[in-house]
């Protein structure tokens, strides 16, 4: 996948669409990613010990990966992502900028 947990995002397409957020999970199985403030959905809950009052939780739902496009850290606009080899680690790049998107 293209990105990875901690990677600020902005939503291309879809009902949230142009909404920004970071990664909170990956599932690189399904090709999903859990973006924070996007796609929230609200859950029903039994009352249980964690939530004894049970009710209505509002929480973010996976939206596909192919539906999210990384932010370049040095100018905040939307970048593919390419890869380069450094000390013989693979590193993500953004090709607008040419920073390193990896930590």
């Amino acid at each position: 996948m293209h990105v990875k947990k901690g990677d600020k995002v902005l939503v291309i397409s879809g009902k949230d669409k142009g909404k920004q957020g970071e990664i909170l999970a990956a599932y690189p199985k399904n090709e999903r990613v859990l973006v924070e403030g996007v796609n929230v959905v609200k859950k029903h809950s039994k009352a249980n010990q964690a939530n004894p009052q049970g009710g209505i939780i509002s929480q973010e739902a996976p939206i596909h990966v192919s539906n999210v496009m990384p932010l370049d850290p040095k100018s905040g606009e939307v970048t593919r992502i390419g890869y380069k080899v450094v000390d013989g680690k693979k590193v993500r790049v953004a090709k607008k900028s040419g920073e390193s998107l990896d930590k």
